[in-house]
């Protein structure tokens, strides 16, 4: 999951809003701890916490005394409406302003994406 090129504690955020948005950690579940992530990912336990309290700070997750950190109620669908906007401001707006530019309309975009995915639709083997 570490790449190069970013901080890796937005990595370690980015993994677990991952997680929730897959269903794979579940809202009111306990998220991995610090030292746990730490441990996984062969990090400073410093830098695991820099991403889950990045987390906490945008509501993702909560802190239950004594206990661990949670999957904060309504989380997943929270991620979701985050993550629609800024597909829709890094792809659908760059998309329709290009689109005004070439004189098409809604149906005509719409007509190209159908087409588009009518293309990459892949058949099962019989």
């Amino acid at each position: 999951m570490i790449e190069d090129g970013r901080p890796i504690f937005v990595q370690i955020a980015e993994g677990i809003e991952a997680s929730i948005i897959d269903g794979s950690l579940s809202e009111e579940e306990r998220a991995p701890s610090t030292n746990e992530l730490a441990a996984f990912h062969r990090i400073n336990p410093a830098t695991a916490a820099k991403g889950i309290n990045a987390l906490v700070d945008d509501g993702v997750l909560y802190k239950r005394r004594g206990v661990g950190m949670f999957v904060a109620d309504g989380a997943r669908a929270a991620l979701l409406a985050r993550r629609r906007q800024a597909f829709a401001a890094a792809y659908v707006d760059p998309l329709l302003a290009e689109a005004r530019r070439l004189g098409l309309g809604p149906d005509d975009v719409a007509g190209l994406i159908s087409e588009r995915t009518a293309g990459t639709t892949r058949k099962e083997p019989s």
